[in-house]
Parts: structure tokens; C-alpha cells; sequence
């Protein structure tokens, strides 16, 4: 790994993109994203190291791990976890990464709980709302630090 290294961190049911939801979540998978993702940090010159878990403790763990490697930057989409892990607010405030909060959807335009973010509160910003496009733009946000 190298300090051009993304962390591109995904919370819990991101495993389903494809099938869950696809009239707010899109149909493109996980994979696909991952495949639009190396393509757009070979042309930033960057690496990206993109993981899913539907566990809080190991996205805690991994954001610990970012900040151990020297990761350039966490991109974090928290899934479900963005509105309820004051676990997840602490890592974040614990590390030096800067992370970019990510959604497919944009929480605004949902329901009330989801228009709190906990992760918000300690990302250096948000994008949202973009579907998977959304990955890209943080990406390229994180390329300019």
C-alpha cells in the first residue's frame, strides 16, 4: 500500500446493490462500482482498496487501519450505520484521514431518521445522491488532497 491509497469503505446491505432496491439504489453492484472506481484512480494515479462489511466494529477497525497505513483518504459509505454509529463519529474524529461520506441516494429526500448523519458530523464532506456515480466524485475530491 501506498500513502496514494483510497480506503473505499462500505457498511451494511451494500453487498445487495443490484437487487436491493433498485429504484433508489440503482442496479449496478458493488463489483461494478469497484470496476469504475480502479479505472478512474489509475487515471488519478491512485490506488484504491475497497472493502464491504456488514459489521460495525470491523468498519471501526478499518478506519483505524486507513490511519495506520497512511491511507490518502477513506471514502465512507456507512449505509444504515451513517444514522445511528456514534462508533463510527468517534473513529472518524480519532484519525487524521480526511473521509468523504458517500451515498447512492440522497438521504435529504428520504425519510426524517436518515436526514441525521453521525458520520457527517466528523467527514471532512459529503457527496450524495449521484447513484453510483457518486463513488467517482468522491474519488475525485479525495485525489485533491
Amino acid at each position: 500500500m501506498t500513502n496514494e491509497t483510497v480506503y473505499v469503505l462500505n457498511g451494511p446491505n451494500l453487498n445487495l446493490l443490484g437487487q436491493r432496491e433498485p429504484g433508489i439504489y440503482g442496479s449496478q453492484t458493488l463489483d461494478d462500482i469497484r470496476a469504475m472506481l480502479a479505472e478512474r484512480a489509475g487515471e488519478l494515479s491512485l490506488e484504491i482498496d475497497m472493502r464491504q462489511s456488514n459489521h460495525e466494529g470491523l468498519l471501526v477497525d478499518w478506519l483505524h487501519e486507513a490511519e495506520a497505513q497512511g491511507a490518502k483518504a477513506v471514502l465512507l459509505n456507512a449505509g444504515a450505520y451513517t444514522h445511528t454509529s456514534v462508533a463510527l463519529l468517534d473513529a472518524i474524529r480519532a484519525i487524521r484521514v480526511p473521509v468523504i461520506e458517500v451515498h447512492l441516494s440522497n438521504p435529504h429526500t428520504r425519510e426524517e431518521f436518515r436526514h441525521t448523519s453521525w458520520v457527517g458530523m466528523a467527514a471532512k464532506g459529503t457527496i450524495a445522491g449521484f447513484g453510483a456515480q457518486t463513488y467517482v466524485l468522491a474519488l475525485e475530491a479525495a485525489a485533491r488532497f
